[in-house]
């Protein structure tokens, strides 16, 4: 019987302790999220690259040479990591190696070609030969967010005079050789 007893005792406690209620609280659980790690300022590695064009008749050298900026106004992004924004020149050298033409760009030079928040948060990425049109030579220029895809495209045309023109390129290149790529026209 002392068995028995026991028995209903501890079946009996149990069923008490299931059913007490638990205290409700206003604390809401949620796993902590770690707040990205800053590093210093991201540079993009520097660029430079020649290429000879057949330009009015001569042979020209076309040089582009990409740098960080330490003097450019830094762009965070929205975690508040900071990028060091780019100056590119453009360097074109007669047969003789005297500079014919020499232009300097940052991301100011095309300040209305850039939403606000490519102006705030964007930095000049690249400027790369494209071809030769004429009187021009036209490169291809992107501003773009750090660390991402998104970037807007633009043209740039100097002519023999040195005379710059931009505008925002409609038309992007996916072949990456400079030819149109007549396959995505119907795109």
């Amino acid at each position: 019987m002392n068995k028995r007893l026991t028995l209903a005792l501890l079946a009996a406690l149990t069923l008490l302790t299931a059913c007490k209620e638990k205290k409700q609280t206003q604390d809401i659980i949620a796993p902590k999220v770690e707040a990205p790690k800053l590093s210093g300022p991201i540079r993009m590695q520097p660029y430079d690259n020649t290429r000879d064009v057949q330009w009015l008749g001569k042979l020209y050298k076309v040089q582009v040479i990409r740098t960080a900026n330490d003097s450019l106004p830094m762009v965070k992004d929205e975690t508040g990591q900071k990028f060091v924004d780019n100056r590119i020149n453009v360097i074109v050298r007669r047969a003789d190696g005297s500079v014919a033409i020499s232009k300097s760009f940052t991301k100011a030079y095309f300040d209305r070609y850039l939403d606000a928040h490519y102006r705030e948060m964007g930095i000049l990425e690249g400027l790369v030969f494209d071809e030769v049109d004429g009187q021009q030579l036209e490169f291809a220029a992107s501003v773009c967010l750090p660390q991402t895809d998104e970037y807007i495209p633009l043209e740039v045309k100097i002519d023999n005079f040195g005379n710059v023109s931009v505008e925002r390129d409609s038309e992007l290149d996916t072949t990456g050789n400079g030819e149109h790529d007549a396959d995505n026209d119907d795109v």
